[in-house]
């Protein structure tokens, strides 16, 4: 079975995050999983890899993907010896392109068909998708092109910043493929392509599928 977790973003408190990781490591099965934090899309900035390690420390046996200077010379190994792989926001352009020149890109569709669980959030939740709205372009928002693991577009922060939700429903209204958007704290589980459930550790956050017609709002079992 194939899993990717999207997350439209983290808790709004340390303790939702730690049950949206939660629910991530569960699925690989593992009482203490290998997994890689993959800060591409963050400059691999040192402060928010080190929150990030700590958050991971208590459940996870936790390692750092750098591709700064360079990427680690058994990357592939790297990569493929691991449980599940979460992948921080940022820039997803920036990201993308990185990876598809260090062949990254490669290793993860890999990952994935070996059964390697691949999540993440903001950019880490929309690079599954074949499109993605992002800011990586400014704060206008814009859609690009992304891996395409999963049929159709993404948004996060659907309710946690102002312009998502409109930018979003004027995107797809203008011809970009209809999807998924996620509300902070909310996770999507694809079960190889299909959605099997939405998540959430807030009480208030949910899922919606976004088409040229509107939006349909998906509940979300709630965490915890």
């Amino acid at each position: 079975m194939r899993h990717v977790v999207g997350l439209g973003g983290g808790g709004h408190t340390e303790e939702q995050t730690a049950l949206l990781f939660e629910y991530v490591l569960g699925l690989t099965g593992k009482d203490r999983p290998r997994i890689l934090f993959v800060p591409t899309a963050s400059a691999e900035d040192n402060d928010f890899i080190a929150r990030m390690l700590e958050q991971m420390a208590p459940r996870a046996e936790a390692a750092v993907l750098r591709t700064f200077p360079w990427p680690p010379p058994d990357l592939r190994s790297r990569v493929l010896e691991q449980d599940a792989i979460f992948v921080g926001g940022g820039s997803t352009a920036n990201m993308l392109a990185i990876w598809r020149v260090h062949g990254i890109d490669t290793l993860m569709r890999e990952a994935w068909e070996r059964g390697i669980v691949l999540s993440g959030w903001s950019a880490g939740m929309i690079c599954w998708f074949e499109h993605g709205v992002t800011d990586s372009f400014g704060p206008q928002l814009e859609s690009m092109a992304c891996l395409g693991f999963l049929e159709g577009s993404a948004c996060p922060h659907y309710d946690g910043e102002e312009l998502r939700r409109p930018r979003y429903r004027e995107l797809v209204a203008d011809g970009l493929p209809p999807g998924i958007a996620a509300d902070d704290g909310v996770a999507l589980h694809f079960a190889d392509t299909e959605l099997a459930e939405v998540v959430s550790c807030r009480q208030e956050a949910a899922a919606y599928r976004v088409t040229a017609g509107g939006e349909d709002r998906i509940e979300a079992r709630l965490l915890g």
